[in-house]
């Protein structure tokens, strides 16, 4: 039954690759009916996925990279796992440094790599693409309609029958409501001039996959619960938002946040803890419960911590906090790097229920267990593809994808399933979230809190390991292909010497300003667009969503669990 159906779906995708090509030459009026017709068989079938979790890859929430070759051509180890699998910090109780020293696929499903776009050289589908073309396409937005509505929310509010997973005529989901129309602070205006909650911030991308050298530029926004932004009479204070979204990045950061002044007879919390109610500059990290040094959130906010509606813990978020995280083709403005305004994906995650420091170590500890008495068993999520997935870590996570012609739809269980791993499976995360830990602190342009359509990654300081030592060298220096594929030629050229050294110089520069590394050149910029562009026409997703400059052999097909990685020292 499995395979009959996945026959059916590979014919009715050709089918509809061929239309949809010949409907270029229509109007886009009459362009997106013909693809709306016809895709409605096809998301019909995709969605009978989705309500049985019927998949392609039963193991998709393992991603491709896992299967990377750690031996190069000449011999030479390479380390690029030691960055998802060390020790986490808690409240992170996951460790997995002893997949820097084996391919630990305990499962022998696990075994074989089903990611076949990692062998697939898409050169021919990029040679078809015109240079004009691409720019033409990730130039033209996805997210926006011409009068300036939210293309996807629109469609959302009559949900297309193909979408509506459970058949209740309604999107039960996330539905997309940030504007992009940021104010001087970071925050996201409706067009009414009215704050969405959105709020921008500026971030140090985490090593390798989020470089955009290696594919996709993107942003990040943060959304705390309209108690947070509210005062104790449940009036909407932005000066109480902004201390408390200052609260929450010194709990998850595990450390003091400088802030602009601001007075705390406001709202009656000694914030900088120096003993009276005055200006502050600061939220000072004092957090240390079983010695009574607690903090709390400020407004209604605090109110609600009192009752235990709230919970507020060093490396965790509170309730209720949502991001979104759009990925984006590589454009270039006056010389420089920025966002496309096409999307490629809408990521977005709420944070659903509230798990303690012990729940979070049983967890983790329950997931060791479960490895070692049923080998043989994959991981199951709660879920679908209207709703999302939940991690089982207290979190839900939805996504919106483009289609073949370039429009947003909603992911597919099985599509979702590949951001679990990443979100609940690793040591690398914060209560789950990559980027908010990496926000640039006060120091930086507007304290961090600003889009990078304002300021780009050009000339931002490399950022540093607890250690002291610097993040993005110490990446290279154990993987100077700069990619988790080992892929990036241009990287390997620009930051190793013809003797195999690494490249002081060049080294120098990126202490200096990331873009040194984290932007490609044009035609390396274009030539993913295009690759990407190839992978979005087949929506061939299930299969890798990587795009390559041609074809890469850095990637095993098939790995024995237990096979040495050859990695020696193991790194933290």
């Amino acid at each position: 039954m499995k395979s009959s159906l996945l026959f059916i779906v590979s014919v009715l995708t050709l089918s509809a690759c061929d239309s949809a090509n010949h409907s270029q030459t229509l109007t886009k009026k009459e362009s997106q009916q013909v693809v709306d017709n016809e895709t409605t068989a096809i998301e019909q079938q995709r969605l009978a996925y989705t309500r049985n979790k019927v998949m392609h890859n039963d193991a998709a929430y393992v991603p491709p990279q896992c299967y990377t070759k750690t031996v190069d051509e000449l011999g030479e180890t390479q380390n690029p796992c030691y960055a998802c699998h060390d020790n986490g910090k808690k409240p992170n109780y996951i460790s997995g440094v002893d997949l820097q020293l084996e391919y630990g696929f305990t499962a022998a499903y696990l075994q074989t790599n089903r990611w076949s776009n990692l062998f697939k050289d898409f050169s021919k589908e990029v040679a078809e693409i015109s240079n004009d073309e691409i720019k033409q396409y990730i130039r033209q937005s996805n997210y926006f309609s011409d009068d300036g509505s939210l293309t996807l929310a629109n469609k959302l509010k009559n949900v297309p029958p193909g979408w509506d997973v459970n058949k209740d005529g309604q999107w039960n989901g996330f539905i997309p409501d940030a504007y992009f129309n940021f104010d001087q602070q970071g925050f996201d205006l409706k067009p009414n001039g009215e704050f969405s909650g959105w709020r921008a911030f500026a971030y140090s991308p985490f090593v390798g996959a989020f470089f955009p050298a290696n594919g996709a530029t993107d942003d990040v926004l943060i959304r705390l619960p309209s108690v947070f932004q509210q005062d104790e009479q449940g009036q909407f204070n932005l000066d109480i938002y902004k201390v408390n979204l200052a609260i929450v990045e010194a709990m998850i950061k595990r450390q003091s946040v400088e802030i602009t002044p601001i007075d705390e007879n406001l709202f009656g919390v000694d914030i900088d803890k120096n003993g009276e109610l005055s200006m502050a500059i600061e939220v000072k990290f004092d957090w240390a419960p079983l010695d009574d040094r607690l903090m709390s959130y400020v407004g209604q906010a605090k109110q609600a911590l009192a009752k235990k509606q709230l919970h507020i813990a060093g490396g965790l978020y509170p309730e209720g906090t949502e991001f979104l995280h759009t990925l984006r083709y590589l454009d270039w403005q006056d010389e420089a790097l920025v966002l496309s305004k096409r999307i490629k994906e809408v990521r977005y995650s709420k944070k659903t229920g509230w798990n303690t420091y012990p729940q979070l170590q049983n967890a983790a500890l329950s997931e060791i267990k479960e490895k070692n008495d049923f080998p043989e068993r994959l991981r199951q999520f709660t879920g679908d593809g209207e709703v999302g997935l939940y991690t089982g870590f207290g979190w839900v996570l939805q996504g919106f994808i483009e289609d073949k012609v370039g429009d947003l739809r909603p992911q597919t269980y099985e599509e979702t399933v590949f951001c679990m791993g990443c979100h609940s499976g690793i040591s690398a995360t914060t209560d789950g979230a990559f980027a908010f830990s990496r926000k640039l602190d006060a120091s930086t342009f507007k304290q961090g809190w600003y889009h990078w359509s304002e300021k780009g990654l050009a000339g931002l300081m490399e950022p540093k390991l607890a250690d002291g030592r610097n993040e993005y060298a110490t990446y290279l220096a154990n993987n100077i292909w700069g990619d988790e594929f080992r892929s990036n030629s241009e990287i390997k050229a620009k930051f190793l010497t013809e003797t195999g050294e690494l490249n002081k110089a060049a080294l120098a520069k990126l202490n200096k300003n990331i873009g040194e590394l984290l932007i490609p050149t044009k035609a390396r910029a274009n030539k993913l667009n295009k690759a990407y562009r190839a992978i979005v026409k087949e929506e061939s997703y299930i299969y890798g969503r990587q795009p390559f400059e041609g074809n890469i052999n850095h990637v095993h097909d098939f790995v024995e669990s237990g096979t040495p990685t050859q990695v020696e020292l193991v790194l933290k």
